[in-house]
Order: C-alpha cells, then structure tokens, then sequence
C-alpha cells in the first residue's frame, strides 16, 4: 500500500515537471529577455549665421570711449562704449568707426578708431556722412550775462601830505672870548695871575 503511493507521487512529480517544462519553452516572453529600449533622440542641427565685422574696445579701463552721432569730436555724444566690450562694425571714415549702437540715430554710432580691435575682415571705407545740425541754437542772454560782468573799481592811493620844514636852530659866532664889560677873557686871566703872584712874593718878604 505504502509502496503504491509512492509510486503514484513519483509518477505525478514527473508529469507536472513534463507540464512545467513544456510550458516554459512555450511562452515566448518567459524565454526570451526583453531587452531595454531607450528612446532614440535626435540631435537639432545649429547653424551660426556670419558674424561678419565686429569690433571690441580697448585702452585704459577707467577711460570708456565716447559713442557720438558723427564721425567728429564736435558731433554730439549719445553714449559711451566701455574697453571690453564688443559690437557689430560698419565701415569706417577719418578716424571713426561707424559701430551698431541702440539709442544712436538709427542705432548706429562712431567711436575712435585707433580705441577698437576689428575682427572678421577689413573695414571698408564709407560716405562721409550729413553734417549734423544742431536741433538747438546756444545762445547767451546779453542782460542776463551783464549781471555776471564785474567792473573793477580803481583803488585810491594814498595822498602823500609833505612835512612841514625843518626848523635849524642858528648859533652866532663870537670872534673872541669877552668878558661882561666887554674886556677880553685873556686879559682878565693875565691880571689875577699877576695879582696871585704879587700877592705870593709879599708873603714870602714877611717870612723873611
């Protein structure tokens, strides 16, 4: 009975195992690996247009180039083009280079040449341009400029005042020593030397 059993588990492990392996080369997805997709991108061509003529500043960095209308030192100032920075070029006249510039009339301005690089070829030469009018006449107002004239007053100098004169006191010469009667000094000293000395022999006859 034991041995019955046995062999009817043996032969239903074989058939389900027969099953298994038939159904495993039957179902295709459980033989074969799928293999990952990924998905496929394509790569957008860009095309650069021509840069043509440009121009990038240089010189001192503290000292930026002025932008002006014309190619002119006296032709307006609308910007300024700082040393580094680049722009599309045009041609050049004198020693300007027309340059494309937004806030210039029709976005083009001229900048000294001898303050740029040119890349990109040669710069040809162009027309030379109008003469700029000045849309506003400078003028100065006579009155007003009057109030500002400073007329120098002369200065005084000082009036000089002469002195009066110097008053020299004068000393009248005497000719000769007098004395208070009008006898001369030297007679009067010649008498009372005479008078000492008789009075001198007269003591010395009574000493003796």
């Amino acid at each position: 009975m034991l041995g019955d059993t046995r062999s009817r588990l043996t032969k239903l492990g074989l058939t389900l195992g027969i099953i298994l392996v038939i159904l495993v080369f039957m179902i295709p997805g459980i033989t074969s690996p799928v293999a990952g997709q990924f998905p496929t991108l394509e790569m957008a061509t860009v095309t650069g247009t021509p840069r043509g003529l440009w121009v990038r500043a240089i010189g001192e960095p503290t000292i930026p180039l002025n932008v002006r209308s014309g190619p002119s030192p006296t032709s307006t100032q609308v910007g300024v083009f700082l040393v580094g920075q680049e722009a599309s070029a045009f041609g050049y006249y004198g020693s300007y280079v027309q340059i494309e510039y937004a806030g210039a009339p029709g976005d083009r301005g001229w900048v000294v040449l001898d303050r740029v690089e040119v890349f990109g070829g040669t710069l040809p030469m162009l027309q030379a341009p109008p003469t700029e009018t000045p849309s506003i006449t400078k003028t100065i107002d006579p009155t007003l400029a009057a109030q500002f004239i400073i007329t120098a007053q002369p200065s005084r100098l000082p009036t000089f005042t002469e002195p009066p004169a110097l008053l020299i006191p004068t000393f009248q010469a005497e000719t000769g020593g007098t004395a208070t009667a009008g006898i001369p000094i030297g007679y009067v000293i010649i008498t009372l030397a005479g008078l000492g000395l008789f009075l001198s022999l007269i003591a010395i006859l009574r000493r003796g």
